[in-house]
């Protein structure tokens, strides 16, 4: 039986083949991505489909790309490292995301975790990252147009949250949402580059780290359609 569209669509050719995302994962992993299963599910999801046409051909460089709205899809390599800091305390049945942007680190987490919940301000960019989602048949993940700072209280606590705008400080209502024992990370910072932190919730209050120095658009306020 011979492919159907959708399915060179995802397979790719040229620039977007499969070829090219094996050279994207033996970089990802020589730059210090360790997980098979992160890595194995950054080989596996289309990150051609989340930008536009025009920049198909970059979509399997290790490097951001602009979505629209000022915005940007993450550099496969953050994608990876932060999904990895997730998840390095055990497997998540509950994952609160913070900016739903085109779709794709929501495509990667869930993949790995039980349920996906994810808050995008600009509803025009996550109707679309709902699109490409249903497209690969991804059907654990829930939506919400809404301000992230304010997270989604309403379905708290998390197991796990995931930050993909920068922070100005960390959000006290996302530290409330999370489980005990549950990991934040969240870049943090509100210069060009900012600080990449792991925060995990402890019995008699939290734990910080500073991990590493990263770039990403600012974490801001109010919803936007």
């Amino acid at each position: 039986m011979s492919p159907t569209e959708e399915e060179r669509q995802r397979r790719g050719s040229g620039m977007t083949s499969q070829r090219t995302r094996e050279r994207l994962i033996e970089r990802l992993y020589e730059e210090g991505l360790s997980s098979p299963q992160v890595l194995e599910v950054i080989r596996r999801t289309p990150r051609h489909l989340f930008v536009d046409e025009a920049l198909a051909h970059r979509a399997y460089e290790d490097t951001a790309l602009p979505i629209g709205h000022n915005q940007t899809i993450s550099q496969p390599y953050m994608v990876g490292r932060m999904t990895e800091l997730l998840l390095a305390g055990g497997p998540l049945d509950k994952v609160l995301e913070i900016g739903t942007g085109c779709g794709y680190q929501t495509a990667v987490l869930a993949q790995l975790v039980e349920r996906v919940f994810t808050v995008e301000r600009i509803q025009s960019l996550q109707d679309r990252a709902k699109e490409r989602l249903a497209e690969l048949k991804l059907r654990n993940v829930v939506y919400r147009w809404g301000d992230g700072w304010e997270g989604w209280p309403a379905l708290a606590p998390y197991n796990g949250i995931m930050v993909t705008a920068a922070a100005r400080d960390v959000p006290q209502a996302l530290l409330d949402q999370l489980a005990p024992g549950g990991r934040l990370v969240i870049p943090v910072g509100a210069g060009e580059v900012q600080d990449l932190l792991l925060i995990v919730r402890e019995e008699n209050g939290y734990s910080r780290h500073v991990l590493d120095s990263v770039r990403f658009v600012p974490l801001l306020n109010g919803p936007l359609a």
